[in-house]
């Protein structure tokens, strides 16, 4: 994700204390990492089924007068539906006609977005590609431009701005083949993020944060949901796998990801008598693929919280403890995962497929069952687990 233009008003250590988002669905094709799982947990699963549940189940049955054959009968059944689940390749759910189509994608700049721009260019949709820094000649907005298409198109965008988010509607309409017929989707790209304990963070950084995350994506949904419900089109908000989840030192960023996943589920109902699909992508750790996290940044980051901390703050968690989590955080520079195709392929699946999924969770499998353990067991054995 692209970092807003609203970020370019601020000032330099205030901007060094937010980086750049580069994000966090069911991948197109497993990864041998997470096959090897999945095949150990089938294992486990399978001894487990076959020696020691089966008594446990019958003897449940036999003391609340239950037949004993029905218990077996469900676990074949249940074992039957997982190994399908598993083995099965994805399910064909057609495709939309691109040809005519149009997608509006903010933070095009870099990372998510200006790879998504070509992507989705590629595949044969009109572009219109939100840029933070096209008016100041930013590399990301000049590459898309230098393409010479009449498919792509880049515009200057602050989320962060009303007056820009309307000259992008307006240029929008102005671009499009048939404005009666609408725009087919919006992705909701740009994002920042930042690091820090709560008691570290200013007001002002989780303001910074929310206007970017939160605000942005549903000013530039608003804009565009006429548009969008004429084509009876798509809303893709990225997210992240923090919206599931909390973490700590992350708790700006985790509160504006929250807000767009509960943005996007009242949206979802409501846009449902209108045909207009309503999408969430969870992208994982992407660092180490987009460079939106380095060293320099972590000290730059770390020095503003310290300096601007009361003292109390600083006296009661001590020097210690805050370079601690620093280390932690700097160790995360080069983590992740390498290569954003899977994101790439979740979103345009999201904008192509004719029955995209509600939610998609392009993230490495550690993280994926993380998630489920926090989403779905209670919160004391998560909390048990992972802090």
């Amino acid at each position: 994700m692209a970092l807003s233009p609203c970020w370019a008003k601020t000032a330099p250590a205030e901007r060094a204390a937010v980086s750049v988002c580069g994000g966090e669905s069911r991948m197109v094709s497993p990864t041998f990492k997470r096959s090897i799982v999945l095949v150990a947990f089938s294992v486990s699963l399978t001894l487990i089924l076959g020696f020691g549940l089966p008594a446990i189940l019958n003897s449940l049955a036999r003391y609340s007068g239950f037949p004993e054959a029905s218990v077996a009968e469900c676990i074949v059944v249940v074992y039957l539906l997982f190994v399908l689940y598993v083995a099965m390749p994805p399910i064909p759910r057609g495709s939309v006609k691109i040809e005519g189509k149009a997608v509006f994608i903010t933070g095009c700049d870099s990372g998510f977005g200006f790879s998504l721009a070509k992507h989705l260019h590629k595949l044969g949709f009109t572009v219109f590609a939100g840029c933070l820094l096209k008016d100041k000649g930013g590399d990301g907005a000049s590459e898309l431009e230098n393409m010479c298409s009449e498919q792509m198109k880049v515009l200057q965008l602050d989320v962060c701005s009303e007056e820009q988010v309307a000259q992008a509607v307006a240029f929008v309409k102005a671009n499009l083949e048939d404005p009666e017929k609408g725009l087919w989707a919006v992705v909701n790209n740009a994002g920042v993020s930042t690091f820090g304990e709560v008691e570290f963070t200013s007001m002002e950084t989780y303001e910074q944060v929310m206007d970017v995350n939160l605000w942005g994506t549903v000013r530039v949904t608003k804009a565009f949901l006429p548009l969008i419900r004429r084509a009876k089109g798509r809303v893709v908000n990225i997210a992240s796998m923090y919206g599931r989840m909390g973490n700590a030192l992350r708790s700006p960023y985790c509160v504006s990801k929250y807000g767009v996943e509960a943005f996007s589920d009242c949206l979802r109902y409501e846009m449902k008598r209108w045909g207009v699909k309503v999408i969430v992508v969870e992208p994982g750790n992407f660092i180490a693929a987009t460079g939106i996290l380095n060293r320099d940044i972590v000290a730059a980051t770390a020095d503003k919280l310290w300096k601007e901390a009361p003292a109390e703050v600083q006296e009661d968690y001590g020097k210690a403890h805050f370079e601690q989590h620093v280390a932690v955080v700097r160790s995360y520079c080069s983590s992740g995962q390498r290569d954003v195709a899977p994101v790439l392929a979740d979103i345009a699946d999201a904008v192509v497929s004719r029955h995209p999924y509600t939610r998609y969770n392009p993230v490495e499998v550690h993280w994926w069952i993380r998630m489920q353990i926090m989403t779905h067991l209670p919160a004391a054995i998560a909390d048990r687990l992972y802090f």
